[in-house]
């Protein structure tokens, strides 16, 4: 997997988010992800919303994958001190 497909699956599986993903070594990847669907949403649920998009690719193809979730409200706020 490279990061470009992994951004693909989640923009599938969530059609509003803006996504970004890197990996040094094709098998542990981060990710940020900034989508409206998380908003009133628990850390654990995103993040469950967002392996969900990945399916069995999670701990085959993808071995580690860190994510950040956050809503477009958030997203402001983080870079708008």
């Amino acid at each position: 997997m490279n990061p470009a497909d992994i951004e693909r699956l989640i923009v599938q599986g969530l059609p509003a988010a803006q996504v970004r993903v890197q990996s040094d070594d094709g098998t542990h990847f981060e990710a940020v992800i900034v989508s409206p669907e998380f908003t009133g949403k628990r850390l654990l649920a995103r993040h469950q919303m967002v392996y969900a998009t990945l399916g069995e690719r999670m701990g085959r193809e993808i071995h580690a994958l860190s994510l950040r979730t956050l809503t477009p409200q958030e997203w402001r706020d983080a870079r708008d001190p």
